[in-house]
């Protein structure tokens, strides 16, 4: 048991949550097939769209967002169709895996840390036919944003269909769905939105829509989501507090206003690449195409990954993540999507700069890194 909460609770997800989306979560038992139920998901389809930034079909899984990719694949390539994958860190590799499931895959494979390239793309469309391209937006294992607008227009040029994790990036990251030419675009709710983990949306073009089929699926069959939610339903009984969490933590993102939150999220993201330059750390992706929603920095010579963000938390009740795969050691990263403040970040940094002092690294001045986010809260 958690004896105390987190001073800075900077996961890049799930992050923290207001009171009230907890609150929501506490509501007495409801029907799942009652009105007030019904009401519940009507205003929920069209928070979603605002979500999206879309008119278009959108659907809401209990699932995470896994669940909702999943659903996105699956009902828009066949076992026969061939998916051109792009690769470029852990959570595209996972769908690559999810493909090689459920349809004949090939992976155009990018470095770590290293943006997809829209050329490369158009040659590998060039050189075979494919139903369907997948795209990680925002690659959360390695702190990169891929140049998603540049990777549309070649995939629309080939009239494949695009599916795209947003998981962390919808409700961080400027978002043009429906003029980029996005077929699926996937979000989960514990990242931009600030809700629990253990659901997942999706929104569709129509076209995509118009090609949905249930050959590889049963409990994930988009379709089924999409027109049970335009009836003020669900097909199967649905995860109710969570739906309901969700629905508060819209709420709270429609009072802030989107394009204020994306707004919000970037001026942290600028902050926190300052402290970083402040503290003499690198981070870990090309600068160009760093995240705004999460950023990975490499880890200086001689610290120890466990013992850090061991150290972290003990002394500081500071919580961040470290790396995956073959980052795992190599990098920590910081979550500050949703409504992570610049007071968060202070704190972070606060505990990162004593954690790294007290390891022997002296590279900076005391105080530097939250300085440099105080400097940019006040030019905000």
């Amino acid at each position: 048991m958690v004896d105390r909460p987190a001073q800075a609770f900077l996961l890049p997800g799930p992050v923290k949550m207001d009171p009230r989306v907890l609150e929501a979560m506490a509501a007495p038992a409801l029907n799942h097939r009652g009105s007030a139920f019904q009401e519940a998901l009507e205003e929920l389809r069209v928070l979603t769209q605002t979500l999206f930034g879309t008119r278009g079909p959108v659907a809401i899984l209990s699932g995470s967002g896994t669940a909702g990719l999943e659903a996105a694949v699956t009902g828009l390539v066949r076992k026969s169709d061939a998916v051109l994958n792009l690769v470029n860190g852990k959570f595209s590799e996972r769908v690559h895996e999810m493909c090689q499931v459920f349809a004949h895959p090939t992976a155009l494979p990018f470095e770590w840390g290293t943006a997809a390239d829209p050329a490369r793309v158009s040659e590998a469309l060039d050189a075979g036919s494919y139903q369907a391209v997948t795209l990680c937006w925002n690659e959360t294992s390695t702190g990169l944003t891929n140049p998603i607008e540049g990777i549309a227009k070649a995939v629309r040029k080939h009239d494949a269909f695009l599916i795209v994790d947003g998981i962390t990036a919808v409700g961080g990251l400027e978002n043009h769905m429906d003029a980029w030419g996005i077929d699926a675009l996937v979000v989960g709710s514990q990242k931009c939105v600030a809700a629990p983990p253990g659901l997942s949306a999706v929104a569709l073009s129509q076209r995509a829509y118009d090609a949905l089929h249930s050959e590889t699926s049963f409990y994930t069959n988009l379709k089924a989501h999409v027109d049970g939610l335009l009836k003020g339903d669900t097909p199967y009984t649905p995860a109710v507090p969570l739906f309901l969490a969700f629905r508060e933590a819209l709420r709270q993102l429609k009072a802030e206003g989107l394009e204020a939150r994306i707004a919000r999220t970037r001026r942290l993201a600028d902050a926190c690449r300052a402290a970083v330059d402040a503290l003499g750390l690198r981070l870990f992706p090309e600068r160009a195409f760093a995240s705004d929603t999460v950023t990975a920095i490499r880890y200086p010579t001689g610290v120890d990954d466990a013992k850090f963000r061991k150290a972290l938390w003990e002394g500081h009740r500071t919580v961040v993540a470290g790396g995956q795969a073959q980052l795992k050691g190599k990098i920590f990263r910081i979550g500050h999507m949703g409504i992570c403040s610049f007071g968060d970040l202070e704190a972070g940094f606060r505990a990162i700069e004593a954690t790294l002092a007290a390891d022997g690294h002296h590279r900076f001045s005391k105080g530097a890194g939250v300085e440099a986010i105080q400097a940019r809260s006040r030019s905000s």
